[in-house]
Order: structure tokens, then sequence, then C-alpha cells
């Protein structure tokens, strides 16, 4: 059967029996066939042969040949993987309205952002940081389902009680980290700033608020998706990405009253301190060995990319003053660098669930698999910064602020949206390959990893595309 044919699976077994009348053996051989049809239909698809797909090492299929051919296999590709990309639309359609809806949460933190100075040094790092946990929580389940160890159970052993259990405890332990290392960077680098304990109150609670929302409407997510057989990979990064960003500016938005309270402050303070303590405490104690290796794995990659999060914020917080003069680029920010972030993690997590499958192998140079999935970003990259370019002008204007004009808007998002894409589509592979050939989990380092080095990226990219096409 060639790739790109449709792949027919048997009628499920057991489909009108009830519930009742399914013995617990029934139920067993039910899910071992559902779990081999998936791995059937991933092989088939991905023109894997039988032996990669049992973890038995074989040559890929021959990298393309020549621009003809390899237009013609990339457009079979689409063609085959059509249900998937018109999910990566859909989710990245949303993820782009929840981005624009965070830079209107923006302008009206403006007075805060103002009386709470180097407030602004923790905003993108909360928000990533909740894409970083909670994506590749989405990723990891999405493995599970692709790989048929998958349940909806609450039990402790399950995988996705473990996966909620760890995402908590990283959440509230990576938002006192970053309220101590947002305070070390505005001393080291000058800026007036609030204090630790103001830091701490913030971050902590918006943290623990916006994990809990987060977590619950990810947990809804991936059970609508596996009942629906929906691409789990191709959903979860933009749409969790969206969850983020609106839950937790508002989160920030609300505990930033607490600060600069006194007495109330230092109260709080010392009671949010505690918690995260304990956290810490149960991250490194924990008996469930899932949730033990993701917290291990995770902790050290979350705080590099908390920090590279910050500096970004560091960068902004120093040169605020030149956006003001257009505010349409400030609307663009969020959206832009978000929606690459969300480009990239799907990528991440398709190719995590492929090294998994060993659908693909983890070298220097990409299979020609890993190169067809790399694809797709072409046009869900092309709709998705054409949308945002073209809601950033005319929300600024509905908004009346000054915007450098329609086709600028557009060509700024569209030209540094594609060189972010880019990078996003080479740092999520090469984390993906290195992480697995040094035996970690790319799920749990491929998704923190690109999204916060997207923050920085894509602000490089940005800002130089409004030099080249001398915008303001």
């Amino acid at each position: 059967m060639r790739w790109t044919e449709k792949i027919r699976t048997p009628d499920r077994t057991g489909r009108r029996a009830s519930r009742a009348s399914l013995t617990p053996e029934d139920r067993e051989r039910i899910r071992e066939e559902r779990r081999k049809r998936r791995i059937e239909r991933t092989r088939l698809v991905a023109r894997v042969p039988a032996q990669a797909a049992r973890g038995v090492a074989r040559a890929p299929v021959a990298a393309v040949r020549g621009p003809a051919r390899a237009l013609r296999d990339i457009r079979r590709y689409w063609r085959a993987e059509s249900r998937t990309m018109w999910q990566g639309y859909v989710g990245l359609w949303i993820s782009s309205a929840g981005d624009l809806l965070a830079g209107l949460a923006l302008a009206f933190m403006t007075n805060r952002l103002q009386a709470l100075p180097s407030l602004f040094i923790l905003v993108p790092a909360a928000i990533g940081m909740r894409g970083n946990i909670f994506g590749a929580m989405g990723s990891r389940l999405g493995t599970a389902i692709h790989t048929g160890t998958f349940r909806v159970t609450r039990e402790p052993e399950g995988v996705l009680y473990q996966n909620a259990y760890a995402a908590i405890l990283l959440s509230i332990v990576t938002s006192a980290y970053l309220a101590v290392a947002a305070r070390i960077i505005s001393a080291a680098t000058g800026l007036p700033s609030i204090s630790v304990w103001d830091f701490l109150v913030i971050s902590i609670i918006a943290g623990a608020v916006s994990g809990v929302v987060i977590l619950a409407l990810t947990i809804v997510l991936t059970r609508v998706s596996y009942r629906r057989k929906w691409d789990l990979d191709s959903v979860a990064g933009p749409v969790v990405t969206f969850m983020g960003d609106v839950v937790t500016l508002p989160s920030l938005f609300a505990a930033s009253y607490l600060a600069r309270a006194r007495s109330v402050t230092l109260a709080v303070g010392i009671g949010v301190a505690v918690l995260a303590a304990v956290a810490l405490v149960e991250a490194l104690r924990t008996d469930l060995p899932l949730a033990r290796r993701i917290l291990r794995e995770s902790i050290v990659i979350l705080a590099i990319a908390g920090f590279i999060d910050l500096i970004a914020g560091t960068v902004v917080e120093h040169r605020i003053d030149h956006f003001l003069t257009l505010p349409a680029l400030l609307i663009l920010i969020p959206p832009f660098l978000e929606d690459a972030g969300a480009l990239g993690s799907i990528v991440a997590a398709r190719l995590a669930s492929k090294l998994h499958l060993g659908a693909i192998r983890p070298k220097f140079v990409p299979d020609r698999l890993a190169l067809l999935d790399i694809s797709l970003l072409a046009p869900w990259a092309l709709s998705v910064f054409t949308l945002v370019g073209i809601s950033s002008h005319f929300i600024s204007r509905a908004t009346g602020h000054a915007s450098p004009g329609l086709l600028s808007m557009i060509g700024i998002s569209l030209l540094a949206g594609y060189m972010a894409t880019l990078g996003a589509a080479i740092i999520s592979y090469a984390t993906a390959v290195a992480t697995f050939r040094f035996g970690l989990d790319p799920d749990n380092h491929g998704i923190p990893v690109l999204t916060s080095s997207m923050d920085l990226i894509g602000m490089i990219c940005l800002v130089g595309t409004i030099v080249i096409l001398r915008v303001g």
C-alpha cells in the first residue's frame, strides 16, 4: 500500500456490545487491537517498513532528489496529511486569537507596569513557562496515544494522572524560581525594581491559578482528541499556547494588586514561599516513576528556558519606549512570538512521536520523513502570520493606536515570521534528536527549549525586519 492511500481499518471489535457484557479480557484485547491499528496507520503513512515500527534499525527511504520530485512528494504528503493540516490550522487560528487578546491585555496592564517597575521582565517568562510545562505535557500525552499506552483513568499509576501531578508541581516550583531570578536580573542590569516578596507573591499566585485552569483545559483537550481520533501533536501546541496567554496575563494582573501592600505582601509572600518549598521537596521525593522522571528531567531545562525568557523581558524593559511610537507593533509582539513557538512545538511534538515509534532515526541530517513533516510549517506559517499582521493593524486602528499601515504590517509579520519559523524548525529537530541520542525524553525538552529560544530569536527577527523595511 502506498503511503498516500487512505488506510482502511476493520470495524471496532465489540462496537455493538454493551459495556456490561464485556469482560476485562475482552476490553484489554480491544485496547491492544486499537494500539496495533494506530501503529499500523503511522507506519503506512510514514512509509516506514515493519521492522522500523518494531524498533529494528533499518535505513530510511532515500532522500528526495531533484526539485520536481521534492515538490511532488511534498504535495502528496500534504494531501495524505490533509486532516492533520486542517487540525493545525484550527489550532493556530485559535492560538492567534488568544495572542491578540494577550496584546490587548497588556494594554490594560500599562498602569500596573508603570506602578511596579521591572514587572514586565516577568511577563514573557510567566507566559512562556505555562506553555513550556503544559505544551510538553500535551506532547507526552500525544506520544502516549500514538504508542497505545494512554488510558482515561484517575489511577495514580496512569499516564494522565502522573503528567497532571508533575505539571502542578512544576508550575509552583518554577514560579518561585522566576520571581527570585527576575529580582536578581533587574538588580544586575541596574533597573528600578519591586522587592523579591512582591515578585514571589505575583509569580506564585499567578502561576498556581493559571496552572490549575490550563491543566483542566489540557486534560479536556486530550480526552476529546483521544475519543475523536484527533492528532494531539498538531493541536496541543497552539491550543495550549492560546490558553496560556489568555489565562496567565489576567492572573498576573490580578495578583499584582497584592504587591506593595507592606505587611500583607510579606505575609502572603512567606506563605507562597513555603508552598514552593513543599512542592520542591515533593517533586524530589515522589514515588510515581513517570512523574519522577518528568520532574527530574524538566526542572533543569525549565530553569534554563525561564532564564532565557527573563533576558528577553529585560531587553524589552530597556527598550519599551522605542515601540510606543507605533503601538500596533506592540500588539503584534505577543501573537508573533507565541505563534512562532506554536509552529515549532508542532514539529517538536511530531518528531518526538516518530522518534519513539522508530519512524525516523536520530541523526544529524534529517530523514526524508522528518523533512516532509517540517514542510507542513510552510502553509501554516503563511496563514497564521498573514492573519496576525492584518488583525494587529485593524485592532490598533479600532483602539485609536498608530500603525505603519496594513501592507507594512503584513510584510513585517510574514518576513519575520518565516525567518522565525525556519529557526524554530532547526531548533526543534536538533533538540529532539540530541535529547533522544542521550536517552532523554524529547517531549520534556523540545518544547521548553524551543519556545524560550523563540522569544529571543523571534524578537531579533521582528526587530531586524522592522529595520530592513525601515518602518518607523
